[in-house]
């Protein structure tokens, strides 16, 4: 299942890793093992260090072992997002639309 990642480092933490040369090669061997569809970086609304990386997950047991290493590397806030792209949304149709006529019937009776 395609999934969105959001990580966000604190200041601290960051500068720290930074500091050391723990930030860049850990954080790029992180992202690489998570095979991304796509990877934007960036600084968030609160001034923090974070990103966003969009990457397939089989199965909902892989979530440790995606977001301990940014925990652990960088004290990071880790939230994941079930997301589609076009052609999924585009999938969905049908689905949406018997929701819609459900809802209606529900809605009338």
């Amino acid at each position: 299942m395609r999934m969105l990642m959001q990580i966000t480092i604190p200041v601290e933490a960051g500068n720290e890793a930074a500091r050391t040369g723990a930030f860049g090669p850990p954080l790029q061997k992180m992202v690489e093992a998570l095979k991304p569809e796509a990877a934007y970086f960036t600084a968030g609304a609160s001034g923090e260090r974070g990103g966003f990386i969009v990457f397939d997950m089989k199965d909902t047991s892989q979530l440790p072992a995606v977001a301990e290493p940014f925990f652990l590397a960088f004290n990071a806030r880790v939230t994941i997002f079930p997301v589609m792209n076009a052609a999924d949304l585009a999938n969905a149709a049908p689905g949406i639309e018997k929701a819609v006529k459900e809802r209606r019937k529900a809605a009338s009776a």
